[in-house]
């Protein structure tokens, strides 16, 4: 008999010394290379009327937002009504409203707010028929948007 005990030949254990440099290198790789979804506009940019007393919205995630302008093919006259990626009619806001209320949890409904973006040069009767058919569903929590500053030559 010996002394010593033969020790058994096993697999070594996994070194995890390195793990905390690769989780925060993808985590920087998913960061850098990932986007937040924005609308892509198929109207001109609205050019947003300027305004001197402005607030900012506080729950972003509750907004739907309806963009008017001008559309940016020059031979269609008109103003054009886009909500997320696709135009849509004047009659058709009730519709966009409704499935961006089926989207939320039922308790938040109620702070949902549509952000109307409207072009300086866009037709008031268009955002008053869009008012129309939002207080007809009872959406009633409306935004303007608009750019801060003074615009002293309207004032003129």
């Amino acid at each position: 008999m010996s002394k010593f005990k033969k020790k058994k030949k096993g697999t070594p254990g996994i070194s995890t010394a390195s793990l905390p440099d690769i989780v925060f290198m993808l985590l920087f790789f998913f960061m850098v290379s990932t986007t937040m979804r924005e609308t892509d506009l198929l109207i001109k940019k609205p050019a947003l009327p300027v305004a001197s007393e402005v607030k900012k919205l506080e729950h972003k995630s509750l907004v739907s937002t309806i963009y008017i302008g001008k559309s940016k093919d020059a031979r269609i006259s008109g103003d054009k009504i886009q909500v997320n990626d696709k135009i849509i009619d004047v009659n058709d806001v009730p519709s966009f409203i409704y499935s961006e209320r089926a989207l939320r949890p039922e308790e938040d409904v109620k702070f949902m707010t549509t952000s109307i973006k409207a072009d300086k040069e866009a037709s008031v009767g268009t955002v008053i028929d869009i008012k129309e058919q939002l207080r007809d569903i009872n959406a009633l929590k409306i935004s303007f948007s608009t750019s801060k500053g003074t615009d002293l030559s309207k004032n003129f």
